[in-house]
């Protein structure tokens, strides 16, 4: 990875597989922060979500994805019929998501939308970049939570440095979609290793993004599916 010359894979193991709902079409876990959701090229990123899930589901087929430092909800086929059913769900923009992360600084307008296109920054891959004349149309909605003096100190958060909690929910599903936007909107994520500056980076040991909740209708039933899963850093 050309934007992580110096990164090393430490999965966590604990918990090692956190499965959150599950039927003859579904699976639904939540990820956690560190763990990659699909295998990556080298023998030392085999351990991932998917692989874990796999040893006990040895159908389950992935369906979308998240970065390997978000932690939330993901969900996982157990069929073919299902990965069909709900992958065109989120290709149609059927699913709903909702995403909760802290970002740095304090964000004037208490709600509001990120709408920019996207494109992979070629020569600093994985990361991605705002291209007005490329990229990919992406939007994404957000509103202010709290700001980090009215949760007081249990977040190990430097007081002298202002954060806000946001509510974000992607209309768009681009790579890294939630975490540009929120560099472009001048309010870099907390711990994001690719994108954030120093005092931001430092501020958190990991990204503080979560994907809070996830929505689609059930391949076989079509009945309206809710999972969620806590925010781990509020």
């Amino acid at each position: 990875m050309a934007a992580n010359p110096d990164f090393i894979y430490q999965p966590p193991m604990t918990p090692y597989l956190e499965i959150l709902y599950q039927d003859n079409d579904l699976v639904v876990l939540n990820k956690t922060s560190g763990l990659l959701t699909v295998p990556g090229r080298l023998p030392e990123h085999q351990d991932c979500l998917e692989n874990r899930v796999k040893r006990v589901l040895p159908n389950a087929t992935v369906v979308h994805r998240l970065d390997m430092a978000t932690s939330g909800i993901l969900l996982m086929a157990l069929n073919k019929p299902a990965h069909v059913s709900i992958s065109c769900q989120f290709e149609q923009r059927k699913t709903q998501k909702r995403y909760i992360a802290r970002v740095f600084g304090h964000v004037q307008e208490k709600q509001g939308s990120v709408d920019l296109p996207l494109i992979c920054d070629w020569p600093n891959r994985p990361k991605q970049k705002v291209d007005h004349e490329n990229g990919k149309k992406s939007l994404t909605h957000y509103k202010v939570l709290s700001y980090n003096d009215d949760c007081g100190q249990s977040l190990n958060i430097n007081s002298s440095s202002e954060t806000t909690l946001l509510e974000l929910t992607p209309i768009t599903g681009r790579s890294h979609q939630l975490r540009v936007h929120m560099l472009a909107l001048g309010h870099p994520i907390l711990g994001d290793r690719l994108y954030a500056h120093e005092k931001a980076l430092t501020i958190s040991p990991r990204l503080q993004l979560h994907a809070q909740m996830l929505s689609i209708a059930h391949p076989v039933t079509d009945e309206k599916l809710v999972f969620t899963a806590p925010c781990p850093f509020t």
